[in-house]
């Protein structure tokens, strides 16, 4: 198996938790300048314009820290360095709580509203960049990922020699995850848990809503209840694989859809901003052996789901 050559190091420092861009300049290609490598790369548009302006402004750096212009000599197999401009984020002002914290392992309550990776319009709103700017560890690195709505447990790597080790942990399904869930009561579907769902479940990019489809099943969660009122039900879900969604489409499938769920049944548009009636989805705990000190771990939750003690409150 060819092992990837090591990323090389930035000549730029982070900035707020967020790692430089690094474009390489191919060796096959036979542009003059890094102007027309750039404007090239970019075929117009506003990620062309935002890059002549960092070419103007000496922001863009070669490997070795040199500022590059855009008349400059293009380098084949060379590297160029830059920080996007940052686009305005609205905070999402909820705190991350350190759940385990050693020189390997970082385990954190993610809050609802807060992505993990920067991705598309949030990249400094994610709990890695906050993460690596809070806690000055600039080579943490996420081992898993968690929906932007869902609450609770995410497990980073602090160290980049154990990253893999974790990564793998999740990718060969050795780490134990339950979730809970609120969802409406009903006695007759009552009955008939616990149960695992099983079907296919396909994801199209581009597309918000995951959708199940005829086929061989590549999804598989196991559903009971709790608790129940008279109205609410609180429901235990352990899923034992991880497509997108898997839990809110199981939950939708048997009627349960999960509260404040904007996308199952019925895809709603909340603005960004709206942080009422969060998703009552919450990653309670994690259970797994550690793959570098060989400790036996579970770490739990210590969020709560509103809607679950104080509905009026949640629903207001």
């Amino acid at each position: 198996m060819r092992r990837r050559s090591p990323r090389p190091a930035p000549p730029l420092p982070q900035r707020d938790g967020i790692d430089p861009v690094r474009l390489r300049q191919p060796p096959q290609a036979s542009y003059r300048t890094v102007g027309a490598f750039l404007t090239a790369h970019y075929a117009g548009g506003a990620g062309a314009e935002a890059v002549a302006r960092l070419l103007a402004d000496g922001r863009v750096y070669a490997s070795d820290g040199r500022a590059v212009r855009a008349g400059d000599p293009y380098e084949p197999g060379g590297s160029l360095w830059f920080h996007r401009d940052p686009v305005p984020e609205t905070p999402v002002p909820f705190p991350i709580r350190v759940v385990h914290r050693d020189e390997h392992l970082l385990v954190v309550d993610k809050p609802h509203f807060l992505a993990t990776t920067p991705r598309g319009s949030h990249v400094t709103q994610t709990a890695l960049a906050r993460l690596r700017h809070e806690l000055e560890l600039p080579e943490l690195s996420p081992a898993h990922r968690l929906d932007r709505l869902t609450a609770g447990l995410v497990m980073f790597s602090v160290r980049p020699e154990d990253r893999g080790a974790y990564q793998l942990l999740f990718q060969a399904r050795r780490v134990h995850k339950e979730y809970e869930a609120i969802a409406a009561h009903d006695p007759a579907l009552a009955a008939t848990l616990p149960r695992t769902v099983r079907s296919r479940i396909v994801k199209v990019r581009g597309v918000v809503a995951a959708a199940e489809v005829p086929g061989e099943p590549n999804a598989e969660s196991r559903i009971e209840l709790l608790d129940h009122t008279d109205r609410l039900g609180r429901y235990r879900l352990t899923p034992h694989t991880g497509r997108t969604h898997q839990l809110r489409v199981h939950m939708n499938s048997l009627g349960l859809p999960i509260l404040g769920d904007p996308v199952y049944p019925v895809l709603t548009d909340p603005a960004p901003d709206d942080y009422r009636r969060p998703l009552q989805l919450l990653a309670r705990t994690l259970s797994f052996t550690d793959p570098v000190t060989g400790a036996a771990h579970r770490f739990e939750s210590g969020l709560r789901l509103r809607a679950w003690y104080d509905y009026p409150g949640w629903a207001a």
